[in-house]
């Protein structure tokens, strides 16, 4: 299963992500957390990537997609991978699907965890709070929202396009969550 999982902040992605890496058996990709190990490891692309972090500047979708075709490459991505925090537009979902296409690892499904904008707000304000961080105030957090749905938007049509988006209710206990995203990638619903 190569499976890309879509959703705004505090929609449960990450949660969601870690049971569904036991679920399916196939490891979880994070681009953000790829782009950390990179640098930490002193790659050839993360040393690219820490040079332009470190001018303050956002890590080009050329390295980015670097990192993930070697990160694709590795054994343990055989059977699948479940692919968080990318695409981000149009342009990087293009890029992927590229990407995959030229390795023979199409993706089979894209779940959007769909969750009501006032509740995403209720969500990142608490965990704000408990992780003690001032700048995920709600107004700065609305922002975010609007800034990921104008464009995130398009990633969307894109999947659905391709007729592999499953939209999932991600308002719930963790394990319904869950439920309906496994049934989900056993339906073969596709949303129109």
């Amino acid at each position: 299963m190569r499976l890309v999982l879509l959703g705004p902040p505090g929609s449960g992605k990450g949660t969601q992500a870690v049971r569904l890496k036991e679920h399916l058996q196939v490891p979880h990709i994070s681009t953000g957390d790829l782009l950390r190990a990179e640098v930490a490891a002193g790659s050839k692309l993360g040393l690219e990537a820490k040079e332009v972090m470190a001018r303050g500047e956002l890590v080009s979708d050329a390295i980015l997609l670097g990192m993930l075709e070697d990160r694709f490459s590795r054994p343990d991505t055989a059977n699948g991978f479940i692919l968080d925090g990318y695409p981000r537009n149009r342009a990087q979902a293009q890029a992927l699907d590229t990407l995959l296409a030229k390795i023979g690892q199409p993706a089979d499904v894209a779940v959007l965890l769909e969750v009501p904008s006032e509740l995403l707000v209720e969500r990142i304000a608490g965990r704000a709070k408990a992780e003690g961080r001032a700048d995920d105030t709600p107004e700065s957090v609305r922002t975010r929202l609007k800034v990921y749905s104008d464009q995130t938007a398009p990633v969307v049509d894109h999947y659905r396009q391709h007729d592999i988006l499953r939209a999932v209710d991600g308002v719930g206990s963790l394990d319904e969550v869950f439920a309906r995203i496994v049934e989900s990638l056993g339906a073969g619903r596709a949303v129109g």
